[in-house]
């Protein structure tokens, strides 16, 4: 065998185990007994262990030495530029600290999920400055002596600065917040008023994921405290979650999670079990949720086919027409929760999260003073108070995950798909008649066939501008959000 050869025999175990560790995680969040937590801990120790062995193994570096990547292929050589990468940021974090987080973020899972039921952030604040600590350390190891915030940031956005992000999202905050103001001074559209449901709120999820291309022999819906994505190739897992007066969270949720879940399952299977065979980014992942949820899942051709749906499976439910129903979906109002933001201030409450967060790494902000931090920057943002924790600094599970850096890449993920979705309505300009009969797999299929095959075969900003016909940028999704939001609101 030759060093490419063995290079990629040894990493598709690793990549095998990893997946392992993701299902144990995927078990932890939808089914685990809660009296199991302290030794999942210790197991997905153990697993962490195991794998930043194989990450740091020295004969990959000897492997990749011997490689001549001119007798490689595109492939190939993708795959030699995403192995050397995770091996060399592996090697710079010692294998004690990689078992110690892994073990903290275990626990503080738990710890959280129950602050967040009793409202106390005193009860999380503790662990939290244990995992604060451990991903300062880690990023410092990665860093090298450059930004700690970046060298996080780039784990799940390769390439990507906290500085270019935050120019990009100050050129985001004026027109959604001009925009906003203009929204909310118009009367409110009517929304709904009724209950629905478990059963019927599941049943209909189940027939948008079908809808949107989720491959159910290879992947299954579960409900969980926070939506989310697991697993790739033929084991892609999402879950939901139901809320009695508020279907819509629950089924934009399952259409967002399925954008994530089909991406997975939509890479060419030569790749699987390989550094190539997965998303590129969270960037890019986002972009496919988003723009599966948003510019097709909430545009008013697709919601009048969802109007006759709900209709079918809940009888009268107080909304009268198609028009009034694409209001419902898309309605601008304050509230707490980013997960069920309407688009045009989603974002606003990712930029708290990434200004907070990096105040947090730097050191400028201590976890003793993140709760006052985050109320005080609520209310300037969006002009009134957070009225408890668990609508404020306890709503989001990635802090208790150590997932730091993770946060810019929702908006991002907006912004790619704001130039994704211009480019798909010009390759398909029959889109809207599609929709209207409940038929996605046109734009589905372009997304398929134009990004998500490819898997991490380019980089991220590379995959993007290659799709999307030009380098990603804000305006496409403002100009976006502006013609949707003046026409619903009459502006």
């Amino acid at each position: 065998m030759t060093a490419y050869e063995d290079l990629m025999t040894f990493t598709r175990t690793t990549e095998a185990l990893a997946q392992v560790s993701g299902r144990l995680g995927w078990d932890q969040e939808t089914v685990m007994p809660r009296g199991a937590a302290e030794q999942r801990s210790e197991e997905n120790a153990a697993l962490e262990g195991v794998l930043h062995q194989r990450r740091t193994d020295p004969r990959i570096a000897d492997w990749l030495a011997a490689i001549d990547e001119t007798s490689l292929d595109e492939v190939g050589r993708a795959q030699v530029r995403l192995i050397r990468r995770d091996h060399e940021r592996s090697i710079r974090v010692p294998e004690a600290l990689a078992t110690a987080i892994a073990r903290t973020v275990s626990k503080g899972h738990l710890i959280w999920a129950e602050a967040r039921a009793d409202d106390n952030f005193a009860a999380f604040a503790p662990i939290l400055t244990e995992i604060l600590a451990l991903r300062r350390e880690e990023a410092a190891a990665l860093a090298a002596g450059g930004d700690l915030y970046d060298a996080l940031l780039d784990t799940y956005e390769p390439g990507a600065k906290a500085a270019d992000l935050d120019a990009m999202f100050g050129a985001l905050r004026p027109r959604l917040v001009s925009l906003r103001e203009a929204v909310l001074s118009r009367p409110e559209l009517p929304g709904l008023a009724t209950s629905f449901d478990e059963k019927g709120q599941m049943k209909l999820a189940r027939l948008l994921a079908r809808t949107f291309g989720y491959d159910f022999t290879r992947g299954r819906v579960d409900k969980a405290v926070h939506p989310f994505s697991s697993g790739s190739g033929d084991d892609v897992r999402i879950t939901t979650r139901t809320v009695p007066l508020d279907p819509f969270n629950c089924l934009y949720s399952t259409v967002h999670e399925v954008g994530h879940g089909c991406y997975e399952q939509n890479i060419d299977a030569a790749y699987r079990l390989t550094p190539v065979g997965q998303g590129a980014s969270m960037g890019v992942h986002e972009s496919q949720s988003r723009i599966y949820e948003n510019q097709l899942g909430r545009s008013r051709a697709f919601t009048g086919w969802l109007y006759g749906q709900m209709r079918d499976t809940f009888g009268d439910f107080g909304i009268p027409d198609e028009d009034t129903f694409y209001g419902a979906v898309n309605r601008v109002r304050n509230g707490y929760i980013r997960t069920e933001a309407d688009e045009l201030q989603y974002n606003l409450h990712v930029l708290l999260r990434f200004d907070l967060e990096r105040g947090l790494i730097s050191g400028d902000l201590a976890v003793a003073d993140l709760e006052a931090a985050w109320n005080d920057r609520f209310e300037a943002d969006f002009g009134f108070a957070v009225d408890k924790p668990s609508n404020g600094v306890l709503q989001d599970v990635h802090w208790s995950a150590g997932l730091f850096g993770y946060f810019p890449t929702y908006s991002l993920g907006n912004v790619y798909a704001g130039c994704l979705n211009k480019a798909l309505r010009a390759a398909v300009p029959e889109l809207d008649s599609q929709l209207a009969q409940g038929d996605t797999s046109a734009a589905t299929g372009w997304l398929r066939d134009t990004l998500q095959r490819d898997g991490g075969l380019r980089t991220p900003r590379e995959i993007i501008t290659r799709a999307a016909g030009q380098p990603p940028t804000e305006g496409p999704l403002l100009d976006y959000l502006e013609e949707k939001f003046r026409g619903l609101y009459a502006l």
